[in-house]
């Protein structure tokens, strides 16, 4: 199976942009994961799947792929829609509104 290249999203607690302008690439597992019947984790003997590479830019892990000889699949990001209110939350409780905020 082939590698992955993608661009990791913003955590669920995360407002901001911050750690999203780096690119990954990960490889896939080949094999499925055993269970420990003891207590109950799971392994693998595929040692490639727990290696994650980070690269500033796409093309460099492109390069990187290319010169190693790994197969790869670019998973393109999604980009975040441009705020619609200029203002946002601080808005409501300006000083220089037009008109008087109510509830």
């Amino acid at each position: 199976m082939p590698a992955r290249i993608y661009q990791p999203a913003r955590t669920a607690t995360q407002s901001g942009q911050g750690n999203t302008n780096t690119w990954v690439l990960e490889h896939v597992n080949e094999t499925g994961r055993d269970v420990d019947p003891l207590m109950g984790w799971t392994s693998s003997s595929d040692t490639q799947a727990q290696v994650r590479l980070r690269f500033s830019s796409k093309e460099a892990a492109l390069e990187y792929a290319k010169e190693h000889g790994i197969d790869v699949v670019v998973a393109e990001p999604h980009k975040r829609k441009p705020n619609i209110r200029k203002g946002g939350y601080g808005e409501n409780f300006a000083t220089n509104r037009r008109g008087a905020w109510t509830h």
